[in-house]
């Protein structure tokens, strides 16, 4: 069965896309720890970030950081942090978290919500600030 992430790749399921290439896609979680946390995938559907040839691994790590550099120019923050986790779809994905504080990258911590048109708005200001 395809992960979620693949069923969004796929357009079966929306997404708050923030950028692409041809062979990766970052968008917004729908259940951010913070405002703009974004999920950077590969668009091969590859369960565990180690499994990738270390030539993809590396233009997925470069990818993550042109968004991150976005990213943090659009949502104010100290830094923007990195997890892999790995285990709760299985499809590699990095985390982008805006972080002020480590307890930022609590990943039990309750989520936040927002409206269609405030995830809307995020995107398009990460948009904005990509290089």
């Amino acid at each position: 069965m395809a992960s979620i992430f693949a069923r969004i790749l796929a357009g079966e399921l929306p997404a708050y896309s923030v950028a692409e290439d041809a062979d990766h896609f970052a968008f917004l979680d729908v259940k951010p720890l913070k405002r703009g946390h974004t999920l950077v995938i590969p668009r091969a559907e590859i369960d565990y970030l180690f499994d990738m040839s270390e030539e993809a691994y590396g233009r997925l790590f470069a990818f993550a950081r042109k968004v991150a550099i976005g990213l943090k120019k659009a949502v104010p923050c100290r830094k923007v942090g990195v997890a892999v986790v790995g285990l709760e779809v299985a499809h590699t994905h990095i985390h982008l978290v805006p972080m002020d504080d480590i307890a930022d990258l609590n990943f039990k911590k309750p989520r936040l919500r927002f409206t269609d048109s405030e995830y809307a708005e995020i995107a398009a200001s990460i948009q904005k600030h990509l290089q």
